[in-house]
């Protein structure tokens, strides 16, 4: 068992052992794309969604290096024609870049870090190919002499993006490995899929992917694996009557993130509920406010009255398209607000292209910002205007004064 080839099964089993639901069918969307043009993946999710577990199954199953069987065989994925052809049939190389970022002494050193870490791993599993000490190209001579696929799992691939957000020549390199492994002469003879989550989508530059060659599974458009990362309606209720919780409080706390016909909720908070027996605000309690504040205070374009808006129970109309998949470039009401739903803190209806504030708990984040801001002033003219709540958030804002 390897750091990061073949991690084995320690990370899966210890999600066994808890309050696990199901999500294996994820896997056989990834067998269906084995080997195929369609075999990578990235997944955005805003953080605490099961985006690590999902990483943790798919590294479980693919493993060559151990029987996972006992793990699997009774879950869904074990009904389907292809489980026993591909269950422990690949190499795996599990990345997450967080942890490189975490041992790296500076943080401009984190791609050398990474390579060398990864590559010496692979030199003492493949001792007769030649050490490199780039990874895209070790990989692919490993492919080329042993006849040898691999699996790529990469946990918050966007880390560097939002640690070193204004470190372009770093996000640069950090691309060009990136594209080493996937977008090359030898991806089709070394890797058989790759899987990436993250918060943010592939990075755009311009109006073009650094990575186009990647199916992206995002908060805006997730068919068809919603139903893969977080918890559904229905497993909720089942979790609800297991440990006697109330299922109508649990929505009203947790419920709204909305895609298609499918109720989604964030599986942080509806465990720490069980666990605590208690509804309150678990989620927003892992990561301070202040960045959603600083976006908020931007108001690009009345933003401060679209929120209050939203925490009235309206929803605005956005646009989506030219957000850049990044934190700096934020240009208009639009991409913060685009950026927000990318978070979580804000729900997609991909219907109407109209956005709002999913829940209880998220609604109290929103409330905090209100409270420590000057937004009374507004918040006051926009009560005097509530009529204006029934009609778009445009001629609500052309109604104010001016000034406002």
């Amino acid at each position: 068992m390897g750091k990061y080839l073949n991690i084995g099964l320690d990370g899966f089993a210890s999600l066994r052992n808890g309050n696990y639901i199901d999500k294996s069918m994820l896997i056989s969307y990834i067998n269906d794309n084995l080997n195929t043009p369609d075999n990578l993946i990235c997944v955005s999710r805003p953080r605490r969604f099961g985006k690590s577990s999902a990483i943790k199954m798919l590294a479980a199953y693919f493993d060559c290096t151990v029987n996972s069987h006992s793990l699997f065989d009774d879950l869904l994925i074990s009904k389907t024609q292809a489980y026993s052809k591909f269950i422990n049939s690949y190499n795996v190389i599990c990345l997450d870049i967080t942890w490189f970022i975490t041992i790296s002494n500076d943080i401009n050193n984190v791609i050398d870090v990474l390579q060398k870490e990864v590559t010496d791993e692979l030199a003492k599993a493949f001792p007769s190919v030649k050490r490199s000490f780039s990874l895209p190209e070790m990989i692919a001579d490993i492919a080329e002499q042993t006849g040898t696929k691999f699996i790529i799992l990469i946990d918050e691939w966007d880390a560097l993006f939002r640690e070193a957000k204004n470190n372009i020549e770093l996000q640069k390199s950090y691309i060009k490995m990136l594209r080493g492994l996937f977008k090359n002469t030898h991806t089709d003879k070394s890797i058989a899929a790759a899987y990436m989550t993250g918060i943010l989508p592939i990075k755009k530059y311009g109006t073009e992917s650094a990575l186009n060659n990647f199916d992206e599974f995002t908060m805006i458009n997730p068919a068809p694996l919603s139903q893969y990362i977080g918890f559904t309606e229905e497993e909720v209720k089942s979790l609800c009557e297991k440990h006697s919780m109330d299922f109508s409080s649990m929505k009203n706390w947790y419920d709204g993130y909305v895609f298609g016909n499918l109720h989604i909720y964030n599986p942080k908070s509806v465990l720490d509920a069980i666990k605590r027996q208690s509804f309150s605000s678990y989620w927003t309690q892992t990561e301070t406010y202040e960045s959603l504040k600083h976006y908020i205070n931007m108001n690009f374009d009345g933003l401060k009255l679209a929120v209050l808006f939203m925490l009235e129970g309206g929803r605005c109309n956005i646009i989506t398209r030219k957000f850049q998949n990044d934190i700096i470039n934020i240009n208009s009401k639009d991409d913060v607000l685009t950026l927000l739903v990318h978070l979580g803190y804000l729900a997609f209806d991909n219907n109407t292209d109209e956005v709002y504030i999913p829940n209880k708990e998220i609604e109290a984040e929103f409330r905090n910002v209100l409270e420590e801001s000057d937004w009374h002033i507004v918040a006051g003219t926009v009560n005097s205007f509530a009529q204006f709540f029934s009609c778009s958030i445009d001629m609500a804002v052309q109604a104010l004064p001016q000034g406002m």
